[in-house]
Formats: C-alpha cells, structure tokens, sequence
C-alpha cells in the first residue's frame, strides 16, 4: 500500500488513536504437508482476481492502442490494479502474475453459481497470454478506448460489492477497499456513473468445489456513490434501524462511526465558515447534509437495538488553524480521509447484510477526500498501521 501520513478526524477521544491493518489471509495448510485445508473465501478470492486480471487486460490493449498518449496517466492506474491482483491472490495457487507485471491464469477452479467464462488476452513486451476467467467483466476484454476503460473500472467497482455478503470479514473490507479504489479509477478516466451494487454472487455450498459540506453520489457529478443496502432507511441510502441487538464488536465499530460523523458535522460547519460563496461552498452544503444523515442512521440503529447512541462532544478541537479557504478546504479533506479509515472498519464489523451500506459510505469519503485535495491511495479505508496522536474533545466545564 502506498504510504501516506495516517489520518485522525477531529479531535475525538471516542476514535481510537490508530488501527492495524487487518490482513486477508489465505488457505490454511495441515501441519506435515497434508491435503489443504478448504479456503471459505476461495470462491470469492477467484472472482476478484478473475476481474482484476480483465481490467489489466483492458488497460494493455488501451495503452497500445489509443490511449498510447495517456501511457503516463495510465500506468500507475494499472500499477494499483496489479496491487489489488496481489491482495487477492494471496493463498491462490496458480494466480501469479509473469515476470512482465501482466495477470496470467487467474483462476483456481470453477466459482458457486457463475455465468460462464469470459476471455481476455494480456500482451506484454514477453508474452502474450489468453487467460479464461470466471466472474470478470465480460466487456472489459471489448474495451478500446479511455472512456471505455472508465466504463470497465465503475463496473467492475459495482460488481465487488455483490461478493461483500459471502465474503470474511477481512476479505469483505479488501473488497469494499478496492471496489472505492476501481471507482476512483473510473473518475480519474473521466466516468461520473454512480456505481450501483449489483446482485449479491450466490454463496458457495459447503460441496462446491473450490473454484456544510459533499459526500455521496448525489452532492456532484464526479461523486458516484450511489449503491444501497437492503433494508435501508428512507432516503439516506442507509440501514434503519433494527430490534434485534447487536454484537459488541458491531456495536463498538458504529459507535465509532456515529462519533466520526458527529466530528465530521462540525467540522463541515467550520469549513462552511470559511469558503466563499461559490461551488465549493455548495459542496460543503451537500457534505454537510450528508453527514448529518449518516450521523442519524447510525444513531437510529444504535438506539434501535437497545444501545445508548454516543453524545456528540460540546466542543472539538481542530486539527489545524482554518483561516481561509485554502484552509477549509484541507480540512474538509482531512475529515474525508479520516473517515474512509472508520467505515474500512465497519465493513468488516457489520453483519454480512448491511456490509454494502458501509462499502458505499467508504467510497463516498473517498471519492470526497480525493475531491478535496487528499492524496488518493491505492487501498482506501485500510490504513497503514501508524500511530499518531489523536486529538480530544475540548474540554467543558
């Protein structure tokens, strides 16, 4: 992962002062070279290397191609992808890339429930390879143009979401990482098509063989956030609020996201304060609403399962002076960033069914800390393991 200087919010002592992180392992192994022992995630880990390995397919047919002139722009887009490629192969027998850089046979056997196999040939300067996948963009291997390979990177950040239910909790926060990660892509190749989660992938049985203030896709055009979780609350995209309690450490990861949106609704108002009246105070108008409505879900959801929702602070000390609109603007940033770190860690605290109203948060901070000038990083959501200072409350009374 790309090192960056970790991120707090706004001085909160309810955030921890820095997380570890949380690497997706792979198959285990029997102790005296016995058979492997089945991966769980084996399915989902094939598909995510299956797509991966048709984006970079895509790209080097674009960079030889039309897109020869952008070669700059686009290789470090495509250096990511083969980062993603590592991340989920990891435990994959036969998932290695050739010694070029390029994806070569993705995958490990036929996956619970796909569509068929598409086909995708990566050219490097040494070789040529066909590679057969299961569960890839059957149109990423059609792409030819820029534009098209925008289209790819959104589609493919779409379909990563439906693996998030069947999915470990590590391996479902990776997903949702890189599915901000492919969107990312997509904006910076100039595609602003809110991603939409598409049909959860069907869970493999236990015989299949292994095989004021922006923030959401609604406040601009180069936001797309736009997928939503079942049982959302209305309007907010958003899970309302369930009876049933919830498990200490779900309960514990909301708390924490419910603090984050608390610092980040005050927050947005000092950076409100001091934009001009322009476009970048609208969009501070937009980010500003759509905290306050993440902050009152996750109220809601607390409350609606018998938890006692944290109380916002009475006052919270900023990071950095804000004087002017340069200011702001860093600041807005830094909340962004801050909170793709919070929701990388709800993915993997919630319950399989909700996982994507998380995903869609962490792409939306995301492609908002982006928006505001924060430097983009090929994992979002999964922070270095750096400990920093994290600021308090300011004191009352």
């Amino acid at each position: 992962m790309q090192r960056r200087r970790r991120r707090t919010t706004l001085a909160l002592g309810l955030l921890a002062a820095a997380t570890v992180l949380t690497a997706c392992t792979g198959s285990g192994h029997k102790d005296g070279g016995e058979q492997r022992q089945a991966d769980p995630d084996l399915p989902v880990r094939t598909r995510a290397v299956a797509a991966t390995d048709a984006l970079l397919a895509a790209y080097d047919t674009v960079i030889a191609g039309p897109g020869a002139g952008r070669a700059g722009e686009l290789q470090p887009l495509r250096a990511e992808l083969l980062r993603h490629r590592a991340a989920f192969a990891e435990g994959l027998p036969s998932a290695a890339p050739t010694a070029g850089g390029s994806a070569t046979g993705s995958t490990a056997g036929a996956t619970a429930g796909s569509s068929g196999p598409a086909t995708a040939t990566t050219t490097t300067a040494a070789t040529t390879t066909t590679t057969t996948t299961t569960g890839a963009d059957p149109t990423a291997a059609a792409v030819t143009t820029v534009a098209e390979l925008g289209a790819a990177e959104r589609r493919t950040a779409q379909a990563r979401l439906a693996d998030l239910p069947a999915a470990s909790p590590d391996l479902a926060r990776l997903l949702a990482s890189v599915s901000a990660s492919d969107a990312l892509h997509a904006v910076a190749l100039g595609d602003t098509t809110p991603v939409t989660a598409a049909a959860p992938a069907p869970a493999a049985s236990a015989s299949a063989s292994p095989s004021g203030p922006t923030g959401t896709a609604a406040s601009t055009a180069a936001s797309p956030t736009g997928s939503t979780a079942p049982a959302t609350a209305p309007g907010t995209g958003t899970p309302a609020a369930s009876a049933a309690p919830l498990p200490d450490g779900t309960a514990t990861a909301l708390q924490s996201a419910l603090a984050a949106e608390h610092a980040a609704v005050y927050g947005y108002g000092v950076v409100g304060a001091k934009l001009p009246d322009d476009q970048q105070r609208t969009d501070a108008r937009t980010a500003f609403a759509t905290h306050e409505a993440r902050r009152d879900t996750w109220r809601r959801l607390l409350a609606g399962s018998g938890a006692t929702p944290g109380a916002a602070a009475a006052g919270y000390q900023l990071p950095f002076a804000v004087a002017d609109a340069a200011g702001a603007a860093r600041l807005a940033a830094h909340i962004e960033a801050r909170l793709t770190d919070v929701y990388g860690e709800l993915v993997a605290a919630l319950p399989a069914d909700r996982r994507v109203t998380a995903a869609d948060a962490l792409r939306g901070t995301a492609l908002q800390a982006r928006r505001w000038g924060s430097a983009v990083t090929a994992f979002p959501g999964l922070p270095e393991a750096a400990a920093t200072d994290s600021p308090a409350p300011t004191p009352t009374g």
